[in-house]
């Protein structure tokens, strides 16, 4: 059987939750409860606040990447997450952690794409 790497889950969504865009603050903690939770390993991470709202993160795990970018002053995010299925099978570690983004911004997704490496 060949290998298939994983999945890859790229989405759009907006929130009401302002605020919560506007820093990384609260998004850093939320990610690093997920990710223990999960039991994955972070093997690297680059949080930066832009001056007047608004932060960008890239989270990388041995089991590869989980990445945001937030516009408050538009009420949008974009998101990705990728587990690899080396050694273990993460589909549903994928989905849960992107739904408990979705779920701590309050999202609507505008777009979700679900791709199968």
């Amino acid at each position: 059987m060949p290998y298939k790497p994983g999945l890859h889950i790229i989405s759009e969504f907006t929130s009401t939750e302002q605020h919560l865009l506007a820093s990384s603050q609260h998004f850093r903690q939320l990610l690093d409860t997920t990710i223990t939770a999960h039991n994955l390993q972070k093997v690297g991470e680059v949080y930066h606040d832009f001056d007047g709202g608004g932060f960008t993160a890239v989270v990388c795990l041995t089991e590869s990447h989980i990445s945001i970018h937030t516009w408050p002053e538009f009420e949008l995010a974009t998101f990705d997450v990728f587990l690899s299925n080396y050694q273990h099978e993460n589909d549903h570690k994928a989905r849960a952690i992107y739904s408990a983004v979705i779920e701590f911004y309050g999202g609507a997704e505008l777009q979700k794409n679900e791709i199968k490496r």
